[in-house]
């Protein structure tokens, strides 16, 4: 994992791998509940209360990064996707950007820790993998407006998201099949928190592969913002705490066995795996 071009302040909520809670930032991690007792490990409300936690009053030693084994950092409840969000990605796929979000879910079973690995399906000869941003919400809501993203959103997390190219050519209305593989949705490492729209300002998200840039822009490019996505999906169905939006993509690449796939969002964290 990589943390370099981090937002100063904002906190890191994870989940190791034998599922201790914890939270950091550049100097390393601690246990959330030694952090936050009131949390009751719950990544997405300790997140909701990141400006009250005070990692240096935490009475316990940090943990380097370096010696995090990282699994997904929460429990995700409705899993949306984006597509065609940026100009230059709907250029390149020689298709019209829409007029709304062009609006998909995947299921929970498609999640993979960070690091992977991405399984590669036997049904297809030729999947993608791609970076974007994701957000998490915070709080039940309905009906909010863009105003609201301050109030709802509980943080941000990289994303790395794969689509069976092939089977999407056949046929438009296979998306959801081509989107929900096993393994076909990275998550993590971390939940960077707190989430406010002035960090949204400088953010640029980046698809590489084997140490490749394969695409990149900065979240202006988008033709929905995160506010406005938001505000989008609430009109449609109640959004719950642990609901995740991943707002789209720069561009993706085709993914081999033995490939290395890493979803870089500036400002927010690094994520990476492996591909068999």
């Amino acid at each position: 994992m990589m943390s370099e071009g981090l937002a100063s302040g904002a906190l890191r909520f994870a989940r190791t791998v034998d599922g201790t809670a914890i939270v950091g930032d550049d100097e390393g991690f601690v246990p959330l509940a030694a952090a936050l007792p009131d949390a009751d490990g719950d990544p997405i409300a300790a997140a909701r209360a990141a400006e009250t936690i005070d990692l240096d009053a935490a009475p316990a030693d940090r943990i380097p990064e370096a010696d995090v084994r990282f699994a997904t950092p929460f429990d995700p409840g409705k899993l949306w996707g984006i597509g065609l969000n940026y100009a230059d990605h709907a250029a390149d796929l020689s298709e019209d950007s829409p007029d709304e979000p062009a609006s998909f879910m995947k299921p929970t079973t498609a999640l993979t820790s960070p690091g992977g690995p991405i399984r590669l399906p036997a049904a297809s000869d030729r999947v993608t993998a791609e970076a974007e941003l994701g957000i998490v919400v915070g709080r039940t809501c309905r009906n909010v407006d863009e105003s609201d993203f301050d109030d709802v959103i509980a943080g941000f997390v990289p994303i790395i998201d794969m689509t069976a190219e092939d089977i999407l050519q056949r046929n438009p209305r296979f998306l959801t099949r081509s989107k929900s593989f096993d393994t076909f949705l990275v998550m993590g490492p971390w939940l960077s928190a707190p989430a406010t729209t002035d960090r949204l300002d400088d953010v640029a998200v980046r698809t590489e592969i084997n140490d490749q840039t394969i695409a990149e822009n900065g979240l202006e490019a988008m033709h929905f913002s995160p506010p406005e996505l938001l505000a989008f999906h609430s009109r449609v169905m109640t959004l719950e705490p642990g609901d995740v939006i991943s707002t789209g993509t720069p561009g993706a690449g085709v993914i081999r066995p033995g490939d290395h796939v890493r979803s870089v969002v500036e400002g927010v964290g690094t994520l990476e795996a492996d591909v068999r």
